[in-house]
């Protein structure tokens, strides 16, 4: 009855989240950002680790972060990721708008086929739109297969009342995916008021660097972001979240 996908961050996320349950996996970088295209490598080590196993591989195809207008510079990128890695995938992630918060169509129906028949996410590009019914109309005539959405807010939890509406207009047409801090606290809730019954969670913890030595006067991101710990989705918290729905 229920889908569960994580989104992980590398190749230990991925091998957590199999062990965990999970349904499928969106592999990306840069998480912090709102998710970014992973490295060829990364993807097919994912691939070559879950050629046997139930567990599918979906990748998001965004070359930057910001908004999510395709202009030439950022379309291209996008159109090679995608038949770069189709053969190595069950589904891609994408979402292509307009200046006016519409659904870019023509973008999407060149990517579209360019995955020449893998399953297809629009990803919270959708959370940007002006007229989010029309939108799910467009996404579903164009073929994809579901949309992930907070509901146009911040957090699902707080998108709930959208959730619950847009689900009504859905039904039938599209899969709705309800993503944005879902957790081992607020899914059941989202799912008994909404409906949905497909979900996007990261289910990581925090882990502290093993390096020995640590130089304090060098940073390579952001100044005073903690550069000695990293967050990857663990399979007790995969388990804990989808304990809720069962």
């Amino acid at each position: 009855m229920f889908e569960f996908e994580v989104c992980a961050n590398g190749l230990a996320s991925v091998i957590q989240a199999e062990r965990g349950g999970a349904t499928r996996v969106e592999l990306c970088a840069g998480i912090p950002e709102g998710g970014t295209t992973p490295s060829f490598g990364t993807i097919v080590s994912a691939s070559n680790y879950l050629k046997d196993k139930q567990m599918k591989l979906h990748v998001i195809i965004r070359p930057r972060s910001g908004d999510f207008l395709c202009p030439t510079l950022v379309f291209t990128p996008m159109l090679e990721d995608i038949k770069a890695i189709k053969e190595h995938i069950e589904g891609v992630v994408f979402g292509c708008l307009n200046k006016d918060g519409s659904i870019d169509v023509d973008s999407c129906r060149l990517l579209i086929e360019a995955a020449q028949g893998k399953s297809l996410t629009f990803h919270r590009a959708f959370d940007m739109c002006a007229d989010p019914l029309r939108a799910i109309d467009q996404l579903a005539e164009l073929g994809f297969h579901r949309i992930l959405t907070s509901g146009g807010r911040a957090t699902a939890e707080e998108g709930i009342p959208q959730l619950k509406l847009w689900q009504r207009h859905a039904e039938g047409k599209i899969q709705l995916m309800a993503g944005g801090g879902v957790n081992e606290t607020n899914i059941k809730r989202i799912y008994e008021e909404t409906g949905i019954t497909a979900y996007h969670f990261t289910a990581r913890e925090t882990f502290i660097s093993e390096m020995e030595y640590r130089n304090p006067d060098v940073y390579m991101g952001v100044e005073d972001a903690d550069e000695y710990s990293y967050e990857i989705t663990t399979e007790r918290r995969v388990r804990r979240i989808i304990s809720q729905l069962q």
